[in-house]
């Protein structure tokens, strides 16, 4: 994906759009006379309020066209409501109206003044990062051959100036983030019969190949060996070979104990034997987004660079309805010796995620597990989504994901755990089951992975709500991929 160049304070005589933030008196906010003909485009923007041209409502444009006695060849008028009422959504949806619009106009080289229309709250530096994450991911167009004749987006954006002291970093961080969401939206919006499993391996290779990763790619043969009994499991009624895909990013000390991601990498979700109904079920590509956001996250890491050491596991399989799948009452060992009598074949994110968890803890020792899932559709119904759900066994953990959820407004809701929940997945027939009924189903599915984690820090994202988009817009988000790179990065410096 093309990449934009940022830069802070440079002269302003090579560009040829500017973006000016204005309020719904018409004024321009809070610039300080920054900008060269200032006086004018203040003029000029109350001109065009009064008139009923602009209103300067949160999230509207309009695009002026070589204005007399202004310098730019462009002026993108945008919007930011009342004063003092602008809220971080509210910034958010202007700044995303003002990439909307220049990708339809010819804009090359750009001045960004709505840094400065930043809500009370926030910083410039908070400001820059938004910018630039929302500006390069406005880029980004699902590009994969199965797209077939559709023309693609060729954005015409090359540079883009704010006129506030270098926060280049920032800058930085918000592109990285912007390229980690595109990769983990193109995986998520490819069709399952290209996004197997195997080709999740194959891009781990490539970005490790790219940024230097540490990469090992397990296959069926190896992890029934090491008895993987619950992964199995699921992958046993599909032909398409199950992978379990381990990325190390080391940035930091080699004695420093990794960060660990683990997600969900169903690459196509039929329910198996307890099958799902037809409607809708093309969706069902999107039950990998737990490890698209994954190899997101590291594409993003490869790009910063910071001074963290970090692992990804990701097991990867479809579940599928065949004459050698599981059924329900069937009892699995897991590869922590707990055995689990599965009463739906369709709660078989946490079938392969508890091995994952496992392993993880075995091999890479990890301070910290982050697990990512599309994991329950109870989650939607109890948050909707604008929120991914988080759960833990440490408070300061889950306080932190939290915190950088509210910094990037890619924001988690916390539920409880507890043994209430925990009684609900007793078996007469296993140590544990798959389900634990209707009631709390996002609690008891997070309750089912807390057995495999009791010894570390561990926190889970359901992210079911927020990984993809129905309806007409229907596409996958990039999400959480924001709010954990933001945590890598406030861990990297602590």
């Amino acid at each position: 994906m093309k990449h934009i160049q940022f830069a802070f304070n440079t002269s302003f005589t090579h560009l040829d759009t500017l973006i000016l933030p204005i309020n719904d008196e018409g004024e321009i906010i809070s610039l300080e006379n920054i900008l060269p003909q200032q006086s004018t485009l203040n003029a000029l923007s109350k001109s065009l309020s009064k008139s009923g041209d602009f209103s300067g409502n949160v999230g509207t444009t309009l695009l002026l066209i070589k204005p007399a006695g202004i310098e730019f060849q462009r002026v993108l008028l945008v919007g930011f409501g009342a004063k003092d009422k602008l809220t971080t959504k509210g910034y958010l949806t202007s700044i995303q109206a003002a990439a909307d619009a220049l990708d339809h106009c010819g804009a090359i080289h750009i001045v960004n003044a709505a840094i400065f229309a930043k809500p009370a709250a926030e910083s410039i530096k908070w400001a820059v990062t938004q910018n630039a994450q929302i500006f390069q991911r406005s880029f980004y167009d699902y590009s994969h051959e199965s797209r077939g004749s559709h023309s693609l987006k060729e954005p015409k954006v090359e540079s883009m100036v704010f006129p506030a002291d270098d926060y280049t970093a920032a800058a930085h961080q918000g592109q990285a983030t912007a390229l980690g969401m595109a990769l983990t939206q193109e995986l998520a919006n490819m069709p399952s019969n290209f996004c197997t499993p195997t080709y999740l391996a194959e891009t781990a290779i490539q970005l490790g190949q790219e940024f230097d990763f540490d990469i090992k790619i397990l296959d069926r043969k190896e992890m029934i060996e090491m008895g993987m009994g619950s992964f199995m499991s699921v992958a046993q009624g599909g032909d398409t070979p199950p992978k379990m895909i381990c990325l190390s990013y080391k940035g930091g000390e080699s004695s420093q104990a990794p960060i660990a991601l683990v997600g969900k990498g169903v690459t196509f979700d039929t329910g198996g034997i307890s099958l799902k109904p037809g409607a809708g079920m093309d969706e069902m590509k999107y039950d990998m987004g737990g490890a698209a956001t994954v190899l997101g996250v590291f594409k993003a890491l490869g790009e910063i660079k910071p001074n963290i050491n970090v692992v990804g596991v990701i097991p990867a399989t479809e579940n599928m309805p065949s004459g050698n799948a599981i059924k329900p009452g069937d009892v699995v060992t897991s590869l922590s010796g707990q055995t689990i009598e599965v009463l739906n074949t369709d709660a078989e994110g946490r079938l392969i995620l508890c091995d994952a968890l496992t392993y993880t803890q075995q091999t890479y020792k990890p301070s910290k597990i982050i697990d990512m899932a599309t994991l329950t559709g109870a989650c939607i119904i109890a948050l909707g989504h604008h929120v991914s759900a988080i759960m833990g066994n440490n408070q300061p953990l889950v306080d932190a994901l939290r915190t950088a959820g509210e910094t990037t407004y890619d924001r988690f809701w916390q539920l409880p755990l507890g043994e209430e929940w925990d009684e609900q997945l007793k078996s007469n027939f296993a140590d544990m089951a798959n389900i634990g009924g209707r009631a709390g189903g996002s609690i008891t599915a997070a309750q089912f992975l807390a057995r495999f984690v009791k010894e570390v820090d561990w926190a889970h994202l359901d992210i079911a709500g927020t990984a993809w988009i129905s309806g007409d817009k229907k596409g996958a988000t990039g999400r959480p991929v924001p709010a954990l790179v933001e945590y890598l990065l406030t861990e990297a410096k602590a």
